[in-house]
């Protein structure tokens, strides 16, 4: 199943052997390779013919992560009996422990297996993850007496089951977007623009899963049972593989680099930056070694220019002492990312209520619509649909509209457009806090669930805007080595959101009484102002950073 093309590098700048000018013309010219380790033809591999296959596999992969993750809140409390803060903890801790896995997976992308055999990999160990998890929700059928040592047991099969699911989505969440990405010849004006259009898929099929997942599965847990409702997602996660590996004769191939790990050669620019700290950088930057060899030199974080100051002949040289400046310049186009990176952060804790508070609060209200009974969980579904109308709206309208206003060619640019989506989550939470003010206002359980919808629906619209700009800002701005890492990088800044919003929960919990197990007595709203409140500074911070990054 591996690519063997993955295993070595290029044997020239573009991959091929020296041929004719109008047979080469129907190669690829980014230098993707097929399966065959033979140069890429365009007309028989990728562009959307290879996407198929893998945004198959993601939405398989995305049905199957928020069949678990949309609903966990309500398995943790009712089926292991935890309390409402614990389980909300749990749950963005689970969430967050998703998309920190991807940075491992994208580090064995970059720097050992490529992203194909990646994929396979931890696809491997998602399925296997599932087969725990579902066996485990089995459990207090299969044991008629389940005592408390069992109930221990039924735990810990829970969380490695969990757990290894968070281990499986690492090498899938992002090597499949960098691998779509791949697909597309940059040097090929048409397909460029096609790059462009897949993020807005990729992120279609993800979505299309994840309203799946939150009204048929979330209904067949609720009303069926746990084991079918794990069950059915376990299958469909194999299916997956299977539609994944089928592809594999159509993909294009990005070989590694020949560089090495992209994370070791960032650090050899920082320890031989900090051995040569004490010389003097020279005053005509073309004296670094081997500026201009590849790429341009910048002024930014001077110090970092150290690493290619060339030794007088009598010092030892090698890569932990003397770096090229394009080396260099890897360090520094991930630094430049790094306060857009921090700024997303709470973002993600505000996306984080959607598995976690908003579901709570959706328990203690009344969940009649008409004649059915509507899962607090499925309440999720207003963000899907608000996710794939705005995704619509934003192609055929905005990207128009905007594009005449602005000149760009995007319409908005990348931090533009997530600027938006930082606005929209703000008044999301502001929305949730009026309603949690209302609820406590009414007798108990008497405010209908869909007062939830729009808030819903806000945060759909966010994700648009914050999610995909962010996605592709990340794949953009990284260093060409390291795109399954810029793809991890955004992922990343998901985990750690989650964690930011597992640890506010933490504070309040300790410090106040805001959301006890019982919402009735507490005062959920108070939390939903303060997420408002730090939403509002942290757009007015990004906005001043945005204006300053250089691209």
């Amino acid at each position: 199943m591996e690519a063997a093309d993955e295993e070595r590098p290029l044997m020239n700048h573009h991959g091929w052997p020296p041929q004719p000018q109008e047979e080469r013309s129907g190669y690829t010219s980014d230098g993707t390779v097929d399966f065959n380790r033979q140069p890429a033809l365009k007309q028989s591999t990728g562009n959307w013919r290879a996407c198929f296959f893998i945004l198959g596999a993601e939405f398989s992969e995305c049905m199957c992560f928020f069949a678990v993750a949309r609903n966990l809140v309500t398995y943790l409390t009712t089926v292991l009996h935890e309390s409402n803060v614990d389980a909300a903890r749990n749950v963005s801790t689970w969430i967050g422990s998703c998309f920190l896995t991807p940075v491992v997976g994208a580090f064995l992308a970059d720097s050992y297996w490529g992203r194909y055999t990646t994929i396979v990999v931890f696809l491997s160990v998602y399925i296997v993850g599932m087969f725990i998890l579902t066996s485990s929700s089995a459990l207090p059928c299969l044991l008629p007496r389940f005592s408390d040592e069992h109930v221990g047991v039924h735990r810990a099969i829970v969380y490695l089951g969990l757990y290894l699911v968070a281990l499986g989505t690492g090498g899938i969440k992002p090597c499949c977007a960098a691998l779509g990405a791949d697909q597309f010849d940059s040097a090929d004006p048409t397909e460029r623009v096609a790059k462009g259009a897949f993020f807005n898929w990729y992120f279609f099929s993800i979505n299309i899963g994840s309203l799946l997942a939150a009204t048929l599965l979330v209904w067949v847990q609720d009303n069926v049972g746990w084991t079918i409702g794990y069950a059915i997602p376990a299958v469909l996660i194999g299916f997956g593989l299977a539609v994944f590996v089928a592809g594999r004769k159509v993909y294009r191939y990005k070989p590694l680099g020949a560089g090495g790990s992209p994370l070791t050669r960032v650090t050899q620019v920082v320890v031989a930056a900090i051995r040569n700290c004490r010389l003097e950088l020279p005053d005509d930057a073309s004296a670094l070694y081997e500026n201009g060899r590849a790429g341009r030199h910048t002024s930014q974080f001077r110090f970092f220019d150290k690493a290619a100051i060339v030794l007088p002949p009598p010092e030892k040289k090698g890569p932990w002492r003397l770096c090229a400046v394009s080396q260099v310049e890897e360090l520094k186009m991930l630094l430049r990312m790094c306060p857009v990176w921090a700024l997303l952060l709470v973002f993600f804790a505000i996306t984080a209520q959607m598995s976690s508070t908003l579901v709570e609060q959706g328990m203690a209200m009344d969940n009649r619509v008409g004649a059915f009974v509507m899962p607090p969980a499925s309440l999720s579904m207003f963000e899907v649909v608000s996710f794939l109308i705005c995704v619509l709206l934003y192609e055929a309208i905005l990207v128009p509209l905007a594009r005449r206003l602005t000149g760009e060619g995007r319409g908005l640019t990348q931090l533009q457009r997530i600027s938006v989506g930082l606005a929209l989550s703000t008044a999301a939470m502001a929305y949730a806090a009026s309603v949690e003010t209302k609820r406590l206002a009414s007798p108990a359980a008497t405010m209908s669930i869909m007062w939830q919808a729009p808030c819903y629906c806000l945060l759909g619209a966010a994700e648009v805007f914050a999610s995909i700009g962010m996605l592709e800002f990340f794949y953009d701005q990284s260093p060409e080595s390291m795109k399954s890492l810029g793809a991890a990088v955004a992922q990343l800044a998901i985990a750690a959101g989650n964690y930011l919003n597992s640890a506010l929960l933490g504070v309040v919990a300790s410090c106040t009484r805001w959301i006890p197990d019982n919402l009735d007595q507490g005062h959920l709203d108070y939390f939903f102002w303060c997420m408002a409140a730090l939403s509002a500074l942290n757009l007015l911070l990004f906005i001043y950073c945005s204006t300053r990054y250089k691209s």
